[in-house]
């Protein structure tokens, strides 16, 4: 099979064609369902049970592709008074193996409300398919400053300092609320996606689920940037897209970044 490219289509329709058990880890982030009110991909289901319908499909053909001991990752967000993800992380629980919920923290709160707290995270069901996955703790530490290394290196319970200077020094293990700051458009980052997300967050999906050479795959591949997040960390990578001004995103993006990368 063919990786490291984006293939256009219907994400449905493209993952049937997909063998299966050949993905490590599955990184979604789909329409959300009248989130984005002003794009018509997102506002494309009349009802909410359309909406859960099409998941149901899409998820369990992602399942398929994934292999016994991987990861899927599914990105979903609540609207001003939208619940659909509440609903739809329930029913995928149920049909299958539920391993973790984790918040992404954006850093910066958005859409004020006058009613009700300003929202500031979305969410990440993952699901796996086997009883043991593939999970790399160590690769998602998160640095301690020199202070605080300082302040805990005190700590007159360890007689090895050395030793404990070099843990502290690895930094601590993530916890499922990761704090990454959303991308605003004067980031550089940002390519003309409204929902992209920052490459350092889907880098932590990355490292952890997969090792050097294992497949990633993105059914809503959008602006490129789980295949930037694979191609910067040596894995194979492979995308699906319907829309076609995305993918020449994409290909712009991913051919300057590995230009760049293979400089640095």
């Amino acid at each position: 099979m063919d990786t490291n490219r984006i293939i256009h289509g219907d994400a449905v329709t493209e993952l049937q064609k997909l063998p299966s058990s050949v993905a490590q880890s599955i990184i979604a982030d789909p329409p959300y369902f009248n989130v984005l009110e002003d794009e018509a991909w997102d506002t494309q289901w009349k009802t909410a049970a359309d909406y859960i319908a099409w998941c149901d499909a899409w998820v369990a053909e992602s399942m398929r592709v994934l292999r016994d001991d991987g990861l899927a990752f599914i990105f979903g967000q609540l609207g001003k008074r939208e619940h659909t993800f509440l609903h739809l992380m329930s029913r995928l629980s149920q049909q299958h193996q539920f391993h973790d919920l984790i918040i992404w923290d954006r850093a910066v709160g958005y859409d004020e409300r006058r009613d009700s707290f300003t929202p500031q995270y979305e969410m990440i069901l993952v699901l796996r398919k086997g009883e043991s996955v593939k999970f790399n703790k160590g690769s998602v530490r998160i640095p301690y400053d020199a202070a605080t290394i300082e302040t805990y290196l005190k700590d007159k319970r360890y007689k090895d300092k050395d030793a404990r200077r070099a843990h502290l020094e690895k930094g601590k293990y993530a916890t499922n609320i990761l704090r990454v700051p959303s991308l605003k458009g004067i980031s550089k980052e940002k390519c003309g996606h409204p929902s992209q997300k920052p490459i350092a967050l889907i880098e932590k999906f990355v490292a952890c689920s997969t090792d050097v050479g294992d497949l990633v795959l993105d059914p809503f591949l959008g602006s490129g940037t789980t295949a930037a997040a694979a191609q910067r960390l040596g894995r194979q990578w492979l995308g699906i897209e319907s829309d076609s001004s995305y993918i020449e995103i994409a290909e712009t993006r991913l051919a300057a970044d590995a230009t760049l990368f293979s400089k640095s």
